[in-house]
């Protein structure tokens, strides 16, 4: 009789035991942030001489859209165990710098499991501990920006439910055995050579070039920086950045990394690499997500001459994912657009020159003409705007504050979409009366006729009339057709619809 009481409360916690199963929770704590590593996983650590508890570093890269898991072996440095194509990332390349302003952060992070999130609403989280004491010193705002699951992303890192629930669980098995933070790195893209060469004239370089220290530190030595602040700037090195040196010892291995580094930038320079910028309507994903397959054909053509790219990951894996929501598709399918910049980096376009004809080309031949002289690039000036009564602009989200490109070039890179609203109510001027950008060519002293040194220019000027005569046209229009095409227009902006209130949860406190 004196065991019946010990026996009722066994059932009793075998009862509550199933019910937080039934639940999806035991304590609190839901089963799948208890999930263990994948056996396909531990098998690759054990080929790679890797244990399931030493410690770990994660590096991400938004244009390849790539995040890396490396871990530390007994000899102090670490080796890469696996990579994850990143399903979505949002905004441009660059820091985030603000609330509210969809940029996923760049920078070195650290995460301790008090960061951890096993009840997100994305599945399973981190934080990646944005702002850090980089930003803070920098004026920047903005919190709660996280690796997360799913595909939809307002400023985070969505790796889908799968790949995060991996991620979770190696993060898990490191505190566990003993490790008290890990380092996040996160870049634009990653710190080559041919992508410094290529962006050097990007209004975020000096920034990039300051991550590539920290970068170059870690590639070479393969060991944790030590990061520290001085001023407004990252240093990186051993004890001694650790300790707040602005001039930490430099190892002699980074050294020479550095210096082989710049010597290759130089050289690509010499030999004539373009400056560019990439353009993003808003962030990107891996390709491996698209579903969409090039032909067979076009595959084979475009590998002719050059070997085929080898991924750190097979795609087939991650096809058939099921993404659930995906943030901006519309934004996606843009894809990203690549733009020659000079020194300043402002876009660089080539002026247009007349199409000859069969006729002109017999004219300027019974007068002895040779043809005009090929147009030089030209830098587009920026539009001259005269600024009117500032109105005031209500909005709701966050999900339509302008792209930093766009603050920056105006509508040169616009695809006519219409804009949304941005995250918080905010003062814009109203624009009385934009200009039209001032293109101005550069004659070729070579040609031997005026004229044929000015074809570059009227047609520039012919461009311009033909402007000036559709906005007249509009203006004869008759009012039935005005009407007509307004109510299109209202019809577009119906069906793009507005936002789905999910893509912003990244940066609220329940994730």
């Amino acid at each position: 009789m004196a065991m019946r009481p010990l026996v009722a409360a066994a059932f009793a916690v075998l009862a509550l035991s199933l019910g937080a199963c039934q639940d999806g929770s035991t304590g609190g704590v839901p089963l799948r942030a208890l999930a263990p590593v994948p056996q396909k996983t531990l098998a690759l650590m054990a080929q790679k001489g890797m244990s399931q508890n030493d410690p770990i570093l994660i590096r991400a890269y938004k244009r390849e859209a790539e995040m890396e898991v490396w871990k530390r072996g007994t000899n102090g440095q670490y080796a890469l165990l696996k990579t994850y194509p990143i399903c979505r990332w949002s905004g441009q390349l660059g820091p985030k710098t603000k609330q509210g302003d969809r940029q996923a952060p760049e920078g070195f992070y650290t995460v301790t499991p008090g960061q951890m999130n096993p009840n997100s609403s994305y599945y399973l989280s981190f934080d990646t501990g944005y702002p850090n004491a980089y930003d803070r010193a920098n004026g920047r705002t903005g919190n709660y920006i996280m690796v997360h699951g799913t595909c939809s992303s307002s400023g985070c890192f969505a790796m889908t439910d799968e790949s995060m629930g991996e991620i979770y669980a190696l993060a898990r098995d490191s505190f566990a055995g003993g490790q008290r933070a890990f380092q996040f790195q996160s870049y634009p893209f990653r710190m080559t050579p041919a992508n410094v060469a290529k962006f050097r004239n990007d209004p975020n370089a000096p920034f990039w070039k300051n991550l590539k220290e920290g970068s170059d530190y870690f590639e070479a030595l393969r060991e944790e920086p030590r990061v520290g602040v001085c001023g407004s700037k990252y240093v990186f090195g051993g004890a001694d950045a650790a300790a707040g040196s602005c001039t930490p010892k430099v190892e002699p291995m980074v050294a020479e990394k550095r210096d082989r580094d710049n010597r290759e930038i130089a050289d690509l320079i010499a030999k004539g690499t373009p400056a560019t910028r990439l353009v993003y309507d808003d962030g990107s994903q891996n390709p491996v997500f698209r579903g969409q397959q090039a032909p067979a054909d076009t595959l084979t053509f475009a590998s002719l001459g050059k070997p085929e790219t080898e991924l750190p990951y097979n795609p087939k894996d991650y096809a058939q994912h099921k993404l659930g929501e995906v943030s901006r598709p519309e934004s996606l399918a843009a894809g990203e657009r690549e733009i020659e910049v000079d020194a300043k980096g402002r876009p660089v376009m080539m002026a247009a020159a007349p199409i000859p004809t069969k006729a002109a080309a017999a004219n300027l031949e019974r007068k002895g003409s040779s043809p005009a002289a090929k147009p030089e690039p030209i830098v587009a000036e920026p539009a001259n705007l005269s600024p009117a009564k500032p109105a005031r602009v209500m909005v709701a989200d966050a999900d339509g504050d302008p792209a930093a490109y766009k603050k920056v070039l105006g509508n040169l890179f616009s695809n006519g979409t219409p804009a949304t609203p941005a995250a918080d109510a905010a003062t814009v001027p109203v624009v009385a009366g934009a200009q039209p950008a001032k293109l101005e060519l550069k004659p070729d002293a070579k040609a031997p006729h005026a004229a044929a040194a000015k074809a570059a220019p009227v047609k520039t000027a012919h461009v311009a009339a033909d402007k000036a005569k559709v906005a007249a046209d509009d203006k004869l229009k008759p009012a039935n057709e005005v009407k007509v095409a307004g109510k299109a227009t209202q019809k577009t902006a119906a069906t793009a619809g507005p936002a789905s209130p999910k893509t912003t949860g990244s940066t609220t406190p329940k994730n």
